[in-house]
């Protein structure tokens, strides 16, 4: 195998795996094995496009989140341990709940509402994503993996018929302000500019699914966020402000607060 790579030695396997289709294991124990030079070359192209910057993720097509395998795409977001707080969260106020309904909004990969009804099959999950490519990636992700989830195309509660109600609306939306310079860095560079940012303050989004919220929610239903680094006291005046109650904010591993959440009275 090729041994004069510039990639760290992991992303080195992993490349030689997806494009030998074999595990770990097997690449230790035939190192020295010659390899065919159409997988060489297919191995050099997958190596180009991740000096290029690339995430892995998008070469190799998948990402793990809450301990399962998702297929992603350039047309979705990569799935971020973060948001798995967001998935907690949600199972932890639907616990105890008969059939509760729950509303994703701006799925795009389907990993938030996949997760949440994997976990908690009792619930009536809908999600929803202006992006058709979005769908089709979310749409595969409930299949392979077994979800009940309704996917519904549409500008977030544009997306759901009147007069819906939900016991718990969830949502990572694009909330990074269009001047930020992590847009041009790392990973954010080939994900959906669309997903990322709402091409202003970053708040729009937010203000939105938080005005809105109000007429798609049960009595004391719940509407949980996940939010950018330095929001979550604007998201927490926002909720207050249309008469949430309860309003907290979690910190993740890092001490950042990212997940914001109330009752609705």
């Amino acid at each position: 195998m090729q041994a004069d790579s510039r990639l760290p030695r992991l992303e080195f396997q992993m490349l030689w795996q997806f494009v030998l289709q074999v595990p770990r294991a097997w690449l230790i124990a035939h190192d020295t094995d010659a390899i065919a030079e159409a997988d060489a070359a297919r191995f050099r192209e997958l190596e180009a496009r991740r000096l290029a910057g690339e995430p892995m993720a998008y070469i190799l097509g998948r990402r793990e989140f809450m301990g399962r395998d998702f297929l992603v795409s350039p047309a979705v977001l990569i799935p971020r341990p973060e948001t798995e707080m967001l998935v907690e969260a949600a199972v932890g106020h639907l616990q105890g709940r008969q059939s509760p309904a729950v509303l994703d909004l701006g799925t795009g990969s389907g990993a938030i509402a996949v997760s949440i009804a994997l976990e908690c099959p009792e619930a009536r999950v809908s999600a929803t994503d202006l992006s058709a490519d979005a769908l089709d990636v979310a749409q595969q992700n409930a299949r392979r993996l077994g979800a009940r989830v309704e996917f519904l195309r549409g500008s977030w509660y544009d997306a759901v018929a009147d007069g819906r109600t939900f016991d718990l609306i969830v949502s990572n939306p694009p909330y990074i302000a269009a001047g930020d310079p992590h847009l041009r860095s790392g990973d954010l560079r080939f994900e959906p500019a669309a997903a990322l940012t709402d091409g202003g303050d970053g708040l729009a989004a937010l203000r939105a699914i938080v005005e809105g919220a109000g007429r798609r929610l049960q009595p004391r239903g719940a509407l949980v966020l996940e939010h950018g680094w330095d929001q979550a006291e604007t998201v927490r005046r926002l909720l207050e402000s249309a008469g949430f109650s309860l309003v907290a904010s979690q910190h993740d591993l890092a001490g950042i607060e990212r997940i914001t959440g109330g009752i609705y009275n």
